[in-house]
């Protein structure tokens, strides 16, 4: 597993030719809007907090190594958080094998946040000030993300989010530019959108998966509040029944009593917004055979291992996710998810991808504006449209509520849906079942159904 102690990445991890994998000329398209901006003095510029050198005039040119600095959730055994970490490393090891970025070698110091906001700040604050790192990617919790907005603001170093779908940091961008600025997401795509997702995928998918009524079940966490005004807005534009739309407990382990009226009422299937208490509720949901399906966004099924953690429980239910090993969302999907399996032997959790293509992204827009200061790297981020292992990524623009956040839509970023299903000799695997042009199998309902 990564470490997440200072680490200084090796060659030892298999790779791809990086221009299969990085969004080099020959695989992505940027718009740009190109020029440098110079420091208003040529001596050394500190922030509000004092300590932390940014790059001026004088010292614009690359020097012999480059520091990303990556906040993951306790990297070393969350499987969301060991997925950062590692899809981090992977791109670094590609780079340096490639020389590194214009020339530089790259360095990855990792950091654990604890899932915990105030020690992510500390984290932060000793990637950025203490140990002076280029940029930081990262995070999990958007609550994390949150507490070090302000800290970004300062340290005006710049930050491309991979995990954390909080849609408040766009407006924040949105309403106060000059100082947010620094702050993009590669991915996900926020929590309005992947509400937004699930209502399409209802749309579509619902009708022929035989779901005529549904139960809309959303833990209650500050993560899932702006799925659940989505949900009161616009549920009712789907053509199904809505037998129930709640929020329960989120210390909820007993799902018996929840689940007893719903298929009293005969729901056809419950439509789910769950990451804490989602074993609990796929366990209950599978071992009662309860006579609905199950799924929506669940972040466990997202897991390659979950079929064996919950000793198959999970098979019929479904998820969200940004992309997997069997889909070609574009041509570096499938190279990536294969040199993390050959890397790490495991397939890469959604962060994984989304932390790699952070990585690459960075360094594509470092070698395309030849220097590593923050606000040049901004007017080059808002220009890119570039090919990610997740779809094509462009970002909203100053004006839009959702600034700095990758464009949502099928042209762009465009999450699928995977069912847990059983293979021909019995072993639980992830198909996809949405959207049609990458799905390696068709819906099927829980044989107790």
């Amino acid at each position: 597993m990564v470490n997440n102690n200072r680490v200084h990445t090796s060659t030892d991890s298999p790779s791809n030719e990086r221009s299969g994998l990085t969004g080099g000329s020959g695989s992505s398209r940027v718009k740009r809007r190109r020029f440098l901006q110079t420091a208003a003095a040529a001596g050394v510029i500190t922030s509000t907090a004092g300590c932390l050198d940014l790059l001026t005039d004088d010292d614009d040119d690359i020097g012999d190594e480059i520091k990303i600095g990556m906040l993951a959730q306790q990297p070393e055994e969350h499987p969301v958080g060991a997925a950062q970490a590692a899809g981090a490393e992977l791109a670094v090891n590609q780079l340096n094998e490639e020389d590194g970025i214009l020339g530089a070698e790259v360095e990855l110091l990792t950091r654990n946040t604890d899932a915990d906001a105030s020690t992510g700040l500390s984290r932060y604050r000793d990637l950025v000030i203490e140990e002076g790192v280029d940029m930081t990617t990262g995070i999990f919790q958007s609550e994390v993300l949150l507490n070090i907005m302000d800290d970004i603001r300062d340290q005006q170093t710049l930050h491309l989010t991979a995990g954390a779908g909080t849609s408040q940091t766009g407006g924040m961008i949105n309403e106060n530019y000059d100082d947010y600025k620094y702050h993009f997401r590669i991915g996900p795509i926020n929590d309005y959108f992947l509400a937004q997702h699930m209502l399409q995928f209802g749309e579509d998918k619902f009708d022929e998966m035989g779901w005529d009524s549904i139960a809309v079940l959303v833990e209650d966490f500050a993560w899932t509040e702006p799925i659940s005004d989505v949900f009161d807005d616009d549920l009712g534009d789907l053509e199904v029944e809505i037998v129930e739309n709640t929020r329960y407990a989120g210390d909820t382990e007993d799902f018996g009593p929840i689940y007893g009226p719903l298929a009293q009422q005969g729901i056809d299937g419950a439509f789910t917004v769950m990451a804490h208490t989602g074993d609990a509720a796929v366990v209950t949901w599978s071992r009662g055979e309860m006579p609905f399906g199950f799924g929506g966004i669940h972040v466990g099924m997202q897991l390659p291992a979950y079929w064996q953690l919950t000793e198959g429980d999970c098979t019929y239910g479904f998820t969200q996710t940004s992309a997997t090993p069997q889909t070609a969302l574009t041509s570096k999907t499938q190279p990536f998810a294969q040199a993390y399996i050959e890397a790490f032997d495991t397939a890469p959790v959604y962060t994984g991808y989304i932390a790699y293509d952070a990585i690459m992204l960075y360094a594509e827009m470092v070698e395309q504006e030849e220097t590593t200061d923050s606000d040049v790297l901004v007017d080059a981020l808002e220009e890119v449209e570039w090919e990610a292992t997740t779809g094509t990524l462009e970002f909203y623009d100053s004006d839009h509520q959702f600034a700095h956040d990758p464009i949502y839509g099928e042209d762009h970023i465009w999450p699928v849906y995977i069912q847990w299903q059983l293979d021909d000799e019995g072993q639980g695997v992830q198909e996809v079942i949405y959207p049609d042009e990458h799905a390696t199998a068709e819906y099927i309902s829980p044989h107790w159904v």
